[in-house]
């Protein structure tokens, strides 16, 4: 175990409070942008008032959200017409999509209109309602400038403070270096100034704990929340890839990229009273992947499968509300290999077992797998509930993979044990970091096993089937929308991706026209895919994709895919439980049956 950092940081709405206190200025009226929940700003602004001091304080993270929350009336709302600003070093539609979800967020009938204002930092708001009355209210969004690992350029969001005196006039107006972005700057300064090897793997497991007086706030009725330990996980954890991808040579965005297992670790910190916490902890640590992980949660016991049979397994997975472990996988999956025997197998990085089965029948082979993106968890109970429902037909024939990467999912459960609603994007790649569909050298690993099957089964028809956020993803201290992942920001509905050699383009497209067709048959889809995309839709201001039925689709030409067609799917699955999830691998499973289907005649006409 090497430490790299081990720290405390000053609480800045704890600091900035002790500061007002000890040069009182009735005369002025104070405003603070901060990472800080409500409460805690409200607490913090009722002591200052018992002393005279007059403050206002805001968040910083998606400001316009916390401020319709926090000081808008919208019973009786009628319209909301918003100016949203503009910044030569972002995204045109940068904040419109940090309003989200604004549009979901409204009363039934209220008519929103979201339209670009000035080049400047603040939203401009037009509220008419019902009764004839309006409202106008500016809100400041605070940003600064940053430059990426690669060298591009952006805005990001971050800590600030105004005064005003009682004639209105701003005596005071700049950015303040907050504790949350203290604390990301101090990780990523001390990870990229230690002296890591000369080449990948950097690292076991680079594991960064982190203890901060965050908040975790639902918007009612929208099925989001705002959560800023999640925010801080998403931000190392990508960050951190871009600063392996430069220090190893590598272009923004590789995902051969092996730099190790990285592992942000982002709690909020008991605390019995909002503003009982004084400092952020942080501890950095270069870990062998052969120790195990802090616990520090209590860990449930899971319920236990014994299914008998195939069909035994299919009722049970059925019921599926949570992610399986990996040990009640084991047993759902059993009745299959029982039956079809191991076609081909692997050890994964930390050791485990991953292995395919494989059904011969005689039809027209696919592969179908689950778990490459192991925090995208309907398409690991898709995948296994469309398994089960193939073995049941008699001609079926089929190879199956249920977790390609099992120690990036054995990584998501630690994760789940504390905080089971966030996206935990760094158990998405393998143990090495890397994203194994991408891996491109041996030793393979758990890699070798899509290959094998593939072989084993000549499948010309790949079924994989992935998620995405189901809730707004986001990254506030370096650019706000996720680099190279800023179509899956925000939740779309289901989605289908065709990926195709060129000479397979029109059995790609039949099989995309086939499978959007039958998506329209099950229950409750197409409804639930229309109201995701005009939130989509209303948020982004584009949609650079297709709609085949109601369904997005995007077709792409792969000429080094395994198999000539693949067929990826992607579910708004991350941090969905309970009948939420029951759907989404319903859905899965609906998909896998409608490609089957569809792929038998599709080749036979080729």
């Amino acid at each position: 175990m090497t430490l790299l950092l081990s720290s405390t940081i000053d609480r800045t709405l704890t600091h900035w409070v002790a500061e007002r206190l000890a040069q009182p200025q009735p005369d002025l009226l104070w405003q603070l942008w901060c990472f800080e929940g409500l409460a805690a700003r409200r607490a913090a602004e009722q002591q200052l008032a018992q002393l005279g001091v007059r403050a206002r304080i805001h968040s910083a993270y998606k400001p316009l959200v916390h401020a319709v929350l926090e000081d808008l009336d919208t019973a009786g709302l009628q319209s909301l017409h918003l100016h949203y600003p503009l910044h030569a070093d972002a995204a045109p539609n940068r904040f419109m999509l940090e309003a989200y979800p604004l549009a979901a967020m409204l009363p039934p009938g209220a008519a929103l209109q979201m339209q670009a204002g000035q080049h400047n930092s603040t939203y401009d708001l037009q509220l008419h309602y019902q009764d004839g009355r309006s409202h106008k209210l500016r809100v400041f969004a605070p940003n600064r400038a940053f430059q990426s690992a690669h060298g591009g350029s952006g805005i990001t969001p971050c800590g600030w403070q105004q005064a005003h005196n009682d004639e209105g006039e701003l005596v005071h107006d700049a950015a303040l270096l907050s504790d949350y972005e203290a604390a990301y700057a101090q990780a990523m300064q001390a990870i990229a100034q230690h002296a890591w090897p000369q080449t990948e793997p950097f690292f076991g497991r680079l594991h960064i704990a982190m203890q901060l007086p965050g908040f975790e706030q639902a918007i009612a009725a929208t099925g989001e929340t705002m959560s800023t330990p999640e925010a801080m996980h998403e931000d190392l954890y990508f960050s951190l890839l871009e600063h392996f991808q430069k220090l190893s040579g590598r272009a923004a965005g590789d995902r051969r990229l092996q730099p190790g297992q990285i592992v942000p670790d982002i709690r909020m910190a008991a605390q019995s009273q909002p503003l009982e916490l004084q400092v952020i902890d942080l501890q950095i640590r270069a870990l062998p992947l052969s120790e195990p992980l802090p616990e520090g949660h209590d860990r449930l016991p899971p319920a236990a499968f014994s299914p008998n049979n195939i069909a035994d397994a299919d009722t049970n997975a059925a019921q599926l509300q949570r992610a399986p472990s990996l040990d009640q996988m084991h047993a759902l999956v059993q009745p299959l290999f029982d039956a079809y025997g191991i076609a081909c197998s692997s050890q994964s990085v930390q050791g485990r077992s991953i292995a395919a089965t494989y059904k011969k029948g005689s039809q027209h082979p696919v592969v179908l797998s689950g778990g490459q993106h192991a925090n995208e968890i309907s398409g690991v109970t898709g995948a296994l509930r469309g398994a089960l429902a193939l073995a049941q037909q008699a001609d079926s024939h089929f190879a199956y993979i249920p977790i390609e990467n099992p120690d990036g999912y054995d990584l998501h459960q630690w994760y789940c044990r504390y905080a089971p609603e966030q996206m935990h994007h760094a158990t998405r790649y393998t143990a090495l970091g890397d994203d194994l569909a991408y891996r491109d050298h041996a030793p393979w690993w758990e890699g070798a096993v899509r290959r094998d099957a593939v072989a084993a089964s000549a499948a010309q028809l790949h079924l994989s089937l992935h998620g995405y956020p189901a809730h707004e993803w986001t990254r506030p201290l370096s650019g706000y929308v996720p680099q190279g992942f800023d179509l899956w920001t925000i939740p779309k509905g289901f989605f289908l991706i065709l990926r195709y050699h060129e000479d397979w383009q029109p059995q790609a497209e039949a099989l995309a026209e086939q499978v959007a067709l039958a998506l329209l048959r099950v229950e409750g889809l197409p409804e639930y895919n229309r109201r995701q995309l005009a939130l989509y839709q209303s948020h982004s201001g584009r949609q650079p994709f297709a709609l085949r039925h109601g369904t997005p689709c995007t077709m792409q030409v792969d000429n080094d895919g395994l198999t000539p067609v693949s067929l990826i799917t992607e579910f708004p699955d991350q941090t969905v439980v309970g009948d939420a999830l029951v759907f989404a691998h319903t859905v899965q499973r609906a998909a896998v049956l409608a490609a089957y289907a569809a792929w038998q005649d599709i080749v036979q006409t080729r």
